[in-house]
């Protein structure tokens, strides 16, 4: 009854959490909108590949995709109203908050097998309630391998306890492999999963096993390439993504003012693990950060599968306090692990219950009702798919940023400007002259913009720019 008990507990709040408002926060990000019209083409046309743009492998918009087409998604009619182009993340962000419970509940197994169920608890309630775990709302490929990284996990420590091996080794690798083919630097988590396998028996056939579904299914990607006659923009897309530049302590120094208790134990149990010499959460962690700092990948997001080992971390370390003369007494310990939860759990709700995304959906319904397809609409991903693919608005380009390399075909420009198109003015000076020659016709301000992003825990709100203010603008050929 008390491990039932213990499991429960964090279940219910990751639920409440990551499926309460699923749409209003976090906004809806520039990414997110890429991956819907990239599931939206897949149920389209049958094909994976949209276009000729290779940033990552196919299995996100397959997931996304799969969830479309099972809850008919198709048969949706939204209209112009804010609320029901809303509707339309609806079910991508629940089946998403879904796969973040899925995650609590891993977590909750993987720790409980290694470490003991009060650390299991601990893990599983920080990763349900702090702060910045709001992140595994948004629809992005790390939301989609975070669980296929987990399970792989889990199913190799369960393949530790049986004599029956070779099933849940090869399935551990095809979840691996499956991470690989969402999202390219999951591939880091081999070493700890590898290690899990190999320290059981200490049989190389046994690594043998994970690893041929594991290199195996990501390799469908160039294969496809190939089938195509585009490996050669393969290459070259595998290769830009390398390009990125950034620090990695610029990361820590955004992790340490978005949420600074997930930061401060986090990175505290994984010094507690380096002294412990504790492989496995080392393994998890270290070839994944080294990784990404190597190739600079600059996004907040592109760490999200290190949170669910800071969150392990920091249970261990919780738990590992009771060895203190001064906190032995239980009431002492339960106080200070109710504090820290509760502390999690008031500051994110704070957050989670603003709707900081409605500006978004007015501006898209503003455009929608006032403007007919005789005229480009240059606009984010966010808005662009459900535009051309909802609306058959066929004058709206993907992105805004294709004005750098075609431009407007019509006599009349529509710019929905919002914070990432201004960030992106340095990409070439066809956006800053489109920006120049508009004029200002109507600006949806954001509620966003009531917060005081300085002070905890809204400074999470540093991470929803997009949903401040939007303008819209119009330009005229040759004005």
């Amino acid at each position: 009854m008390n491990k039932l008990f213990f499991l429960l507990i964090p279940l219910l709040l990751s639920g409440f959490i990551h499926l309460w408002n699923p749409v209003g926060y976090p906004d809806v990000f520039f990414d997110e909108g890429i991956y819907m019209r990239r599931a939206v083409n897949l149920l389209d046309t049958g094909n994976p590949q949209e276009g000729n743009v290779y940033d990552h492998p196919y299995f996100g918009q397959i997931a996304i995709a799969s969830i479309l087409a099972i809850t008919n998604y198709s048969d949706m009619k939204p209209s112009t109203d804010p609320d029901s182009l809303q509707s339309l993340y609806m079910i991508p962000r629940i089946f998403i908050g879904l796969l973040a419970v899925l995650d609590t509940f891993l977590i909750y197994k993987i720790v409980q097998i290694r470490y003991g169920v009060n650390p299991a608890f601990l893990s599983a309630s920080l990763f349900a309630v702090l702060p910045f775990t709001w992140i595994f709302k948004r629809i992005l490929l790390d939301s989609i391998l975070v669980p296929l990284v987990l399970g792989a996990i889990l199913l190799a420590i369960y393949s530790t306890k049986t004599k029956q091996k070779t099933l849940l080794i090869i399935c551990s690798g095809c979840l691996l492999g499956l991470a690989v083919f969402t999202k390219i630097p999951a591939f880091t988590m081999i070493f700890v999963v590898a290690w899990i396998v190999y320290t059981d028996r200490k049989k190389f056939s046994d690594v043998l096993l994970l690893l041929i579904p594991f290199l195996l299914i990501p390799l469908i990607w160039p294969a496809n390439a190939i089938m195509l006659d585009q490996f050669d923009l393969w290459q070259k897309g595998v290769l830009w993504q390398t390009q990125r530049t950034n620090s990695i302590l610029d990361i820590f120094g955004f992790f340490a003012v978005i949420d600074p208790i997930m930061f401060a134990l986090g990175l505290s149990g994984i010094f507690l693990a380096a002294l412990r010499r504790d492989k496995f959460l080392l393994l998890w962690f270290i070839p994944f950060v080294l990784f990404l700092s190597g190739v600079g990948y600059k996004q907040y997001f592109h760490w999200m599968i290190i949170i669910p080992v800071l969150c392990i971390a920091s249970g261990i370390l919780i738990e590992s306090i009771r060895k203190f003369d001064v906190i032995k007494k239980n009431f002492v310990y339960v106080g200070i692990v109710s504090m820290v939860l509760v502390f999690g759990f008031i500051s994110t709700t704070l957050l989670i219950v603003n709707d900081i995304s409605n500006n978004q959906f007015q501006a898209l319904s503003y455009v929608l009702e006032n403007y007919d397809d005789s005229i480009t609409i240059l606009t984010s991903p966010v808005y662009s798919w459900i535009l051309y693919d909802i609306f058959e608005r066929e004058n709206t380009p993907k992105d805004y940023s294709t004005i750098l390399f075609y431009p407007p075909t019509t006599e009349k420009t529509v710019i929905m400007v919002d914070d990432h198109y201004r960030i992106d003015l340095t990409r070439g000076i066809q956006l800053q002259n489109a920006l120049d020659r508009s004029t200002i016709i109507q600006t949806f301000e954001g509620t966003i913009t009531g917060f005081n992003d300085k002070i905890y825990p809204y400074t999470n709100m540093q991470a929803n720019k997009e949903a401040t203010n939007i303008e819209i603008r119009e330009s005229i050929r040759g004005s």
